[in-house]
Protein backbone atom coordinates (compact mmCIF):
# COMPACT_ATOMS: atom_id res chain seq x y z
CA UNK A 1 0.00 0.00 0.00
CA UNK A 2 1.08 3.55 -0.65
CA UNK A 3 0.77 6.46 1.74
CA UNK A 4 0.62 9.83 0.04
CA UNK A 5 -0.33 13.32 1.21
CA UNK A 6 -3.99 14.11 0.56
CA UNK A 7 -4.73 17.24 -1.48
CA UNK A 8 -7.84 19.12 -0.44
CA UNK A 9 -9.51 19.32 -3.85
CA UNK A 10 -11.87 16.99 -5.68
CA UNK A 11 -11.06 16.19 -9.32
CA UNK A 12 -13.69 17.58 -11.66
CA UNK A 13 -16.09 15.39 -13.59
CA UNK A 14 -16.01 12.42 -11.22
CA UNK A 15 -19.48 11.41 -10.06
CA UNK A 16 -19.52 9.86 -6.59
CA UNK A 17 -22.15 7.82 -4.78
CA UNK A 18 -21.96 8.01 -1.00
CA UNK A 19 -23.15 5.11 1.14
CA UNK A 20 -23.84 5.21 4.85
CA UNK A 21 -23.05 1.80 6.30
CA UNK A 22 -25.71 0.96 8.87
CA UNK A 23 -26.08 -2.77 8.35
CA UNK A 24 -24.59 -4.03 11.63
CA UNK A 25 -26.31 -5.45 14.67
CA UNK A 26 -24.95 -2.97 17.23
CA UNK A 27 -23.92 -5.80 19.54
CA UNK A 28 -21.70 -3.61 21.72
CA UNK A 29 -24.62 -1.26 22.36
CA UNK A 30 -27.03 -3.95 23.48
CA UNK A 31 -28.14 -5.09 20.04
CA UNK A 32 -29.82 -1.80 19.11
CA UNK A 33 -29.58 -0.19 15.68
CA UNK A 34 -26.75 2.21 16.52
CA UNK A 35 -27.44 4.80 13.89
CA UNK A 36 -30.95 5.34 15.23
CA UNK A 37 -29.81 5.96 18.81
CA UNK A 38 -30.26 9.61 19.75
CA UNK A 39 -27.21 11.83 20.04
CA UNK A 40 -27.75 15.46 21.03
CA UNK A 41 -31.47 15.15 20.28
CA UNK A 42 -31.19 13.53 16.85
CA UNK A 43 -30.43 10.03 15.59
CA UNK A 44 -26.68 9.48 15.47
CA UNK A 45 -26.91 8.74 11.75
CA UNK A 46 -28.43 12.17 11.11
CA UNK A 47 -25.15 13.79 12.15
CA UNK A 48 -23.14 11.53 9.84
CA UNK A 49 -25.54 12.05 6.93
CA UNK A 50 -25.39 15.81 7.42
CA UNK A 51 -21.63 15.71 6.93
CA UNK A 52 -21.51 13.16 4.13
CA UNK A 53 -24.36 14.36 1.90
CA UNK A 54 -22.72 17.61 0.67
CA UNK A 55 -19.62 15.67 -0.39
CA UNK A 56 -21.30 13.29 -2.87
CA UNK A 57 -23.59 13.36 -5.90
CA UNK A 58 -25.92 10.63 -4.64
CA UNK A 59 -26.46 9.23 -1.16
CA UNK A 60 -27.79 5.78 -0.27
CA UNK A 61 -28.11 3.88 3.01
CA UNK A 62 -27.23 0.25 3.71
CA UNK A 63 -29.39 -1.12 6.54
CA UNK A 64 -30.63 -4.60 7.42
CA UNK A 65 -33.27 -3.84 10.03
CA UNK A 66 -35.75 -1.08 10.94
CA UNK A 67 -36.02 -0.20 7.27
CA UNK A 68 -38.98 2.14 7.72
CA UNK A 69 -37.00 4.24 10.20
CA UNK A 70 -34.05 4.43 7.84
CA UNK A 71 -36.28 5.39 4.93
CA UNK A 72 -37.39 8.32 7.07
CA UNK A 73 -34.08 10.05 6.37
CA UNK A 74 -35.20 10.54 2.79
CA UNK A 75 -32.54 8.50 0.98
CA UNK A 76 -32.82 5.13 -0.80
CA UNK A 77 -32.33 2.23 1.61
CA UNK A 78 -31.14 -1.27 0.71
CA UNK A 79 -30.03 -4.35 2.63
CA UNK A 80 -27.12 -6.72 2.11
CA UNK A 81 -27.48 -9.18 -0.75
CA UNK A 82 -25.73 -11.72 1.48
CA UNK A 83 -27.66 -12.78 4.58
CA UNK A 84 -26.49 -13.13 8.16
CA UNK A 85 -25.09 -9.66 8.88
CA UNK A 86 -21.91 -10.44 6.91
CA UNK A 87 -20.19 -7.16 7.79
CA UNK A 88 -19.27 -3.90 6.04
CA UNK A 89 -17.95 -5.61 2.91
CA UNK A 90 -21.43 -7.00 2.28
CA UNK A 91 -22.82 -3.48 2.56
CA UNK A 92 -20.16 -2.14 0.21
CA UNK A 93 -20.88 -4.87 -2.31
CA UNK A 94 -24.60 -4.11 -2.26
CA UNK A 95 -23.79 -0.42 -2.75
CA UNK A 96 -21.46 -1.09 -5.67
CA UNK A 97 -24.23 -2.95 -7.49
CA UNK A 98 -26.70 -0.08 -6.94
CA UNK A 99 -24.55 3.05 -7.30
CA UNK A 100 -25.34 5.36 -10.20
CA UNK A 101 -21.80 6.80 -10.27
CA UNK A 102 -18.41 5.23 -11.04
CA UNK A 103 -16.95 5.99 -7.61
CA UNK A 104 -18.43 4.92 -4.27
CA UNK A 105 -17.52 6.49 -0.91
CA UNK A 106 -18.39 4.81 2.39
CA UNK A 107 -18.78 6.01 5.95
CA UNK A 108 -20.27 4.28 9.01
CA UNK A 109 -23.42 5.45 10.76
CA UNK A 110 -21.67 5.60 14.15
CA UNK A 111 -19.14 8.32 13.22
CA UNK A 112 -20.97 11.63 13.73
CA UNK A 113 -17.77 13.71 13.47
CA UNK A 114 -16.58 12.40 10.09
CA UNK A 115 -14.41 14.85 8.10
CA UNK A 116 -16.24 17.31 5.88
CA UNK A 117 -13.42 16.97 3.33
CA UNK A 118 -13.26 13.17 3.50
CA UNK A 119 -14.42 12.44 -0.04
CA UNK A 120 -12.41 15.21 -1.70
CA UNK A 121 -9.16 14.01 -0.17
CA UNK A 122 -9.84 10.35 -0.89
CA UNK A 123 -10.77 11.15 -4.50
CA UNK A 124 -7.67 13.25 -5.11
CA UNK A 125 -5.43 10.52 -3.74
CA UNK A 126 -7.23 7.77 -5.68
CA UNK A 127 -6.64 9.56 -8.96
CA UNK A 128 -3.10 10.65 -8.16
CA UNK A 129 -2.10 7.04 -7.43
CA UNK A 130 -4.31 5.54 -10.17
CA UNK A 131 -5.53 3.21 -7.43
CA UNK A 132 -8.60 0.99 -7.25
CA UNK A 133 -9.42 2.01 -3.69
CA UNK A 134 -8.45 4.82 -1.31
CA UNK A 135 -8.72 4.38 2.45
CA UNK A 136 -8.39 6.92 5.25
CA UNK A 137 -5.59 6.55 7.77
CA UNK A 138 -4.58 8.45 10.91
CA UNK A 139 -0.96 7.87 11.89
CA UNK A 140 -0.55 4.06 11.99
CA UNK A 141 -4.28 3.34 12.13
CA UNK A 142 -6.17 2.66 8.88
CA UNK A 143 -9.94 3.25 8.88
CA UNK A 144 -11.19 0.76 6.28
CA UNK A 145 -14.87 1.69 6.52
CA UNK A 146 -13.93 5.19 5.35
CA UNK A 147 -13.01 4.46 1.76
CA UNK A 148 -13.52 5.43 -1.84
CA UNK A 149 -13.52 2.68 -4.45
CA UNK A 150 -14.34 2.09 -8.06
CA UNK A 151 -17.79 0.68 -8.84
CA UNK A 152 -16.17 -1.75 -11.29
CA UNK A 153 -14.92 -3.76 -8.28
CA UNK A 154 -18.44 -5.12 -7.65
CA UNK A 155 -17.81 -8.49 -9.32
CA UNK A 156 -14.40 -8.88 -7.71
CA UNK A 157 -15.84 -8.21 -4.26
CA UNK A 158 -18.83 -10.43 -4.97
CA UNK A 159 -16.52 -13.34 -5.75
CA UNK A 160 -14.53 -12.71 -2.57
CA UNK A 161 -17.70 -12.78 -0.48
CA UNK A 162 -19.07 -15.82 -2.28
CA UNK A 163 -15.87 -17.64 -1.36
CA UNK A 164 -16.47 -16.93 2.31
CA UNK A 165 -14.25 -13.86 2.61
CA UNK A 166 -15.31 -11.32 5.22
CA UNK A 167 -12.13 -9.53 6.36
CA UNK A 168 -11.70 -6.09 4.87
CA UNK A 169 -7.90 -6.10 5.07
CA UNK A 170 -7.73 -9.42 3.23
CA UNK A 171 -9.81 -8.07 0.35
CA UNK A 172 -7.80 -4.84 0.27
CA UNK A 173 -4.66 -6.93 0.00
CA UNK A 174 -5.73 -8.09 -3.46
CA UNK A 175 -6.17 -4.53 -4.78
CA UNK A 176 -4.10 -1.48 -5.61
CA UNK A 177 -4.86 0.60 -2.52
CA UNK A 178 -3.70 4.06 -1.52
CA UNK A 179 -3.77 5.05 2.16
CA UNK A 180 -4.63 8.70 2.66
CA UNK A 181 -3.27 10.54 5.67
CA UNK A 182 -5.78 12.34 7.87
CA UNK A 183 -3.38 12.90 10.77
CA UNK A 184 -4.69 16.47 11.01
CA UNK A 185 -8.24 15.20 11.64
CA UNK A 186 -7.71 12.22 13.92
CA UNK A 187 -10.65 13.06 16.20
CA UNK A 188 -13.03 13.12 13.22
CA UNK A 189 -12.82 9.33 12.94
CA UNK A 190 -14.11 8.74 16.42
CA UNK A 191 -16.91 6.18 16.40
CA UNK A 192 -19.57 5.43 18.99
CA UNK A 193 -19.90 1.82 20.15
CA UNK A 194 -21.09 2.02 23.75
CA UNK A 195 -23.47 4.06 25.87
CA UNK A 196 -20.51 5.69 27.65
CA UNK A 197 -19.03 6.78 24.32
CA UNK A 198 -22.44 8.12 23.34
CA UNK A 199 -22.59 10.25 26.49
CA UNK A 200 -19.09 11.60 25.87
CA UNK A 201 -19.92 12.43 22.25
CA UNK A 202 -23.04 14.33 23.31
CA UNK A 203 -20.82 16.65 25.34
CA UNK A 204 -18.56 17.36 22.38
CA UNK A 205 -21.07 17.60 19.54
CA UNK A 206 -22.55 21.06 20.24
CA UNK A 207 -19.05 22.59 20.27
CA UNK A 208 -18.15 20.86 17.00
CA UNK A 209 -21.28 22.09 15.26
CA UNK A 210 -20.97 25.57 16.66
Amino acid sequence: MHDIPAPSFRPAGQGITGVLLAGGQGSRMGGVDKGLVELAGRPMAAHALERLAPQVDELIINANQNLAAWQGFGYPVFGDDIGGFAGPLAGLHAALTRARHPLVATAPCDSPFLPTDLVARLAAALHAADAQLAVAKTFDQPHPVFCLCRRELADHLGAFLAGGGRKIDRWYGSLKVVEVSFDDEEAAFRNINTRDELADAAKDLPARHG
